[in-house]
């Protein structure tokens, strides 16, 4: 049997706990559950307690002796961090077509040469599954030491049926490999591969009639995407996808608005998709159809900056009502990045979220974006052990500190694994 684990004297100690239930919206996003002189006791990877240090020394008085002891002063304490839209499992590597675009090369200009997504399925089709899996395994090892203790992820980058399933069996196979806990989606509309072009609803019908029954069938995925664009897949097209879905079991989500306005944000509410993501076009009238529907706004900001876009309307979002969650949007295209504490620091930089939300939406909210709010995404007893130890004092310096990695120390159900 594993020894317990005692954290004590943390300088900050952010549970986020709250009496609110389901996604944070408005001022709940602001708070945090703090504890100075904060303190947990874990066994078996799950919190036994929380609250000051005094508290539980009283508390475990005759079990201190028992315990692997942590000493947290002068640091920050956090929940283990959520991303809760990636696209993680992907062959090959696209740094040339950075260069290409501070060259002035446009997106229709790097697809013509071969590039962007099409250049990406090409690789991930060719790959073995065993060349995916060490890939995805040196990323995800790079999330961990990002403080990033769970993480959402996309197929896509097959968009035909063998390649889509092997991406998807590769995160089924990592999820009893690899520590941290990978939450699979099915989105084999992302793109209308080459061979459909011009029969964009032959390949709408190929997804839904030959597709969904498979990984419906073999169980691996819980959500179902699809890129909402002009240009992509429309808002009809896009609704009977997700539709089809639902009547497998799979939860929708949409990527919406990223390019343009094209009612993506309306469709989320009205479909009642449990997130819509990107969002930087997202009407005014779409806000407020999520901010009632309950919709997660799920937002990339370091796609924005990558992409060098605006950024979405966090603010406007959260003063709406809209429960906002962030996250890297890690692929090989448009941010190739592991970084969920830049992920914070641009959310309060480029759209105007408090260090308090910004946390909030990189923990809580995450973690309801992708259906794992009771395991994970605050500190609180029964929950699991994710928790990262920061090398600063309080949440505000985990902000104001830009660009630096300031985790010390992560643990996964209880296991420290950086």
């Amino acid at each position: 049997m594993t020894k317990p684990i005692w954290i004590k004297h943390a300088a900050q100690l952010a549970t986020l706990a709250s009496d609110v239930k389901g996604p944070r919206s408005k001022e709940a996003m602001s708070e945090l559950g703090l504890i100075d002189d904060g303190s947990l006791w874990i066994e078996q990877g799950v919190i036994q307690a929380v609250g000051t240090t005094k508290e539980l020394e009283k508390r475990y008085a005759e079990r201190l002796h028992e315990a692997e002891v942590v000493d947290a002063a002068n640091h920050l304490i956090t929940p283990g961090l959520v991303d809760p839209h990636t696209h993680v499992v992907y062959g090959g590597s696209r740094e040339r077509e950075f260069e290409m675009r501070l060259e002035g090369a446009t997106y229709m200009d790097i697809m013509n040469a071969g590039g962007g997504i099409h250049a990406t399925t090409r690789m991930t089709r060719e790959a073995t599954e065993a060349e995916l899996i060490e890939q995805t395994t040196r990323r995800l090892d790079s999330f961990f030491t990002h403080g990033v203790t769970t993480v959402e992820g996309k197929s896509g980058y097959g968009m035909n049926l063998e390649t889509e399933l092997k991406q998807l069996r590769v995160m089924k196979k990592l999820q009893e490999q690899h520590m941290i806990d990978l939450v699979p989606t099915f989105m084999g509309a992302h793109a209308v591969p080459p061979e459909y072009k011009g029969r964009e609803d032959e390949f709408v019908d190929h997804l839904i009639n030959d597709m969904l029954p498979v990984v419906a069938e073999e169980k691996l995925a819980e959500f179902n995407d699809v890129f909402c664009e002009k240009g992509v897949f429309t808002p009809e097209q896009s609704e009977r996808i997700l539709e089809a879905g639902k009547r497998y079991g799979l939860i929708p989500k949409i990527h919406a608005d990223e390019i343009e306005s094209y009612g993506g944000a309306e469709l989320a509410a009205k479909i009642g998709s449990i997130s819509a993501e990107h969002l930087l076009k997202a009407s005014e009238a779409g806000i407020k159809e999520m901010a009632k529907s309950g919709t997660i706004a799920c937002l990339l900001p370091a796609t924005a900056l990558y992409l060098r876009e605006e950024a979405a309307a966090g603010r406007k979002m959260i003063d709406e009502g809209v429960a906002v969650a962030i996250s890297t949007d890690c692929n090989p295209g448009s941010s190739p990045t592991t970084s969920m504490p830049l992920v914070m620091n641009l959310a309060c930089i480029s759209m105007r979220l408090t260090p308090a939300e910004a946390l909030t939406a990189a923990t809580y909210n995450a973690a309801c974006a992708i259906n794992r709010q009771e395991k994970v995404g605050s500190l609180e007893v029964g929950k699991q052990a994710d928790i990262v130890l920061w090398n600063v004092k309080n949440y505000q310096e985990l902000q104001y500190l830009f660009g630096v990695n300031h985790v010390k120390s992560v643990w996964k159900k209880g296991v420290k694994v950086v």
